[in-house]
């Protein structure tokens, strides 16, 4: 199993956005900055935001693209092309429709159901062979709802659940870290 070197925090950038769901994967990967005492640069070469350094004695590069959702893969490809990071070893941590607040599923490869983040990032990299980390966001129920949802602000009860996913997604990394994925996830799927 390849280790992980790079993780990908979807979101989009503005202070307008920050609280909605859509940025649950920038929200993880800085509670992770914060804890391993990365600070995020911009580099404009990669066209996101990104830290580098030792995170549970390995050494990663978190990543923020700074190009909005549906744009995501440029961001992802340059510095996985710039880092030779193959797509195995890429962990990109996203809101997910399907599943609701507060459960949060580990996964290799798969279609993009949808998720112009993911969509882009296939493109990008020519392949869906990437591990992703799925953070329920729930469902409006509607389709044609599906944006202003995403786009829009949890109600706090909501909010809670998805930060307790954060938490107890945050609690398998050392096992992702290892390589270990398969214990990662029986670890985390069968929490409730």
């Amino acid at each position: 199993m390849d280790p992980i070197r790079l993780i990908v925090g979807l979101g989009n950038p503005g202070r307008e956005y920050e609280a909605t769901r859509h940025n649950v994967g920038f929200w993880w990967v800085d509670e992770l900055a914060e804890e391993a005492e990365l600070n995020f640069k911009s580099e404009a070469k990669f066209h996101g935001l990104s830290a580098r350094g030792l995170v549970l004695g390995r050494e990663l590069i978190l990543l923020k693209p700074q190009t909005f959702m549906n744009l995501s893969g440029r961001s992802v490809g340059a510095l996985a092309q710039f880092y030779k990071i193959a797509p195995a070893q890429i962990l990109v941590v996203h809101d997910e429709l399907d599943l609701q607040p507060g459960i949060a599923r580990l996964k290799l490869g798969g279609s993009h159901g949808g998720h112009n983040g993911l969509k882009d990032i296939i493109a990008q990299l020519g392949g869906r062979e990437f591990w992703r980390l799925r953070l329920g966001i729930g469902h409006p129920g509607d389709r044609a709802q599906v944006s202003d949802f995403v786009l829009g602000h949890p109600r706090e009860a909501e909010r809670e659940l998805m930060l307790e996913a954060q938490h107890q997604s945050m609690q398998v990394l050392p096992s992702v870290l290892d390589g270990k994925m398969e214990a990662a996830m029986l670890k985390l799927h069968s929490r409730k």
